[in-house]
């Protein structure tokens, strides 16, 4: 597995005349912007993150309670249920696509351009979905538009959050990197809390039965202002100095034949014009690709089992209410984000791998606690359950959002990391309702859930183990 450059060889005399000095070698730590510059960046980032999210969050928050009926509509509640997380799962099926849109508009033409394209796309699917038609007024015409809507959905997700972690971390000051870089990592709990901001209410004051007849709409045609809120702040902040380094010609690291013999030899990078970062990616780091994908996938199953699945199995097959499901997934949410920027302070500290491990060893311990909480239906016991496992979560989620960037170099940084959290959201978190699902079918206890996440969560720990630890890594072009 190609190691990557190390930045710690001591430098030598240019063999060139006196009279025509050295080219530096860029940096991005080299002259780091200002700290209000980063700091401004790391918030855009965060509040077109929290909107992509929300609108997820609406998604699978109406899949859980009402689009099975509304456009799936059968005489067993359970198919329903599988035909709305059907379309919950189409979503990640193209987050691929946006990886590969996204990430080759970040990695040639700049990040904050493939950002503001992929808030757009979202902005104009969630609203087109508060829109439709349901199934009694279109037909069958109303499940393929919805469908259609939430591939468009997925393929904007497949690109926003390797953008917004890499816009943050590539502003970051020298020694803060996983710190900004957590920043935007928050979006997806600030989201859903939104989201939950938004149906609670609108569920007490029309009740459930108003909710399911025309309500559910309401969320979804409030992302219109949000989506205009976030493009003004996306719109408004600068490019990334590194990638802007590395577009520049003028700027480019000495060639291999100039390099002194003691010097490490960086890894090549694709040409300038590359047409297809991420052909280049799986060519020289199909490795880390796939072990960056294993030491995320868990956490993602953890994340979406808890604010989409539990929220509708919860009510629906042990008679939680639904209030009390979304209040526990809410406290938790908010106790992990809490934590969110201290955790990433620490990695920026004692490195990446240990406070990853460490969420790791904690969500294979405590996942069958977590779920098995559900029995109780209590909903004291619930939400301590939920805020541990989401605190637990934030260790290895929090660390990551610079993790992954660091493990590839910046002409496939965008695309790199975009990869391996997509590819992990879709198998661990894309198809964890839909196979909660068949598994209660089966066995109907709470306690496959743990099993099934701890194994994943399992399979995180074992991929931490074999990666490289990446905090002194440069950010370099």
């Amino acid at each position: 597995m190609p190691e990557l450059p190390s930045k710690t060889a001591p430098e030598t005399v240019d063999p060139r005349p006196a009279t025509e000095p050295p080219p530096p070698l860029p940096s991005a730590s080299a002259s780091p912007p200002a700290k209000t510059e980063a700091s401004r960046v790391a918030v855009a980032s965060l509040v077109g993150t929290t909107i992509e999210y929300y609108d997820f969050a609406v998604y699978g928050t109406a899949s859980a309670l009402v689009l099975g009926p509304a456009f799936f509509p059968s005489g067993n509640a359970t198919v329903s249920s599988l035909a709305a997380f059907l379309t919950f799962a189409a979503a990640f099926l193209s987050r691929p696509l946006g990886v590969v849109l996204f990430g080759t508009i970040g990695d040639r033409l700049g990040r904050r351009r493939a950002l503001v394209a992929s808030l757009l796309l979202m902005g104009v699917a969630t609203i087109g979905v508060g829109l439709l038609p349901t199934y009694e007024t279109a037909g069958l015409l109303a499940p393929v538009l919805l469908v259609t809507l939430r591939l468009l959905q997925g393929i904007s997700m497949g690109g926003e959050w390797g953008g917004a972690v890499l816009l943050a971390a590539e502003h970051a000051p020298p020694g803060r990197r996983a710190l900004y870089a957590s920043i935007p990592q928050a979006g997806p709990s600030l989201g859903f809390l939104l989201s939950t901001a938004v149906i609670l209410p609108t569920l007490n004051i029309v009740g459930r039965d108003g909710f399911v007849d025309w309500a559910w709409r309401i969320p979804f045609l409030l992302s219109t202002v949000l989506v205009v809120v976030g493009l003004w702040v996306r719109t408004t902040v600068s490019e990334s100095p590194v990638f802007s380094a590395a577009a520049d010609p003028t700027t480019q690291p000495r060639s291999r034949a100039s390099a002194p013999a003691s010097e490490p030899r960086p890894e090549p990078t694709p040409e300038p014009g590359s047409r297809f970062p991420l052909v280049t990616l799986l060519k020289r780091y199909p490795g880390r690709v796939l072990l960056g994908t294993g030491a995320a996938i868990g956490g993602s199953a953890v994340y979406y089992l808890t604010i989409v699945y539990s929220l509708s199995y919860g009510p629906k097959e042990l008679g939680i209410p639904q209030n009390t499901m979304l209040t526990a997934a809410s406290i938790g949410a908010a106790a992990g984000i809490a934590i969110t920027l201290p955790v990433a302070r620490l990695s920026d500290r004692i490195g990446r791998r240990p406070v990853m491990l460490a969420g790791a060893i904690g969500c294979v311990v405590w996942a069958v606690p977590m779920y098995a909480s559900l029995s109780s239906r209590n909903g004291l016991v619930i939400t301590g359950a939920y805020t541990v496992g989401l605190m637990l979560l934030a260790l290895m989620f929090s660390p990551v959002a610079a993790f992954l960037p660091e493990l590839f170099p910046a002409r496939l940084r965008y695309t790199g990391a975009s990869a391996a959290f997509i590819l992990a959201n879709t198998l661990g978190g894309g198809f964890a309702p839909l196979v909660a699902t068949w598994l209660n079918s089966n066995w109907e206890s709470p306690l496959v859930l743990g099993f099934y996440t701890g194994t994943l969560c399992l399979l995180s720990l074992l991929c931490l183990l074999a990666l490289p630890e990446t905090r002194d890594e440069e950010f370099d072009i």
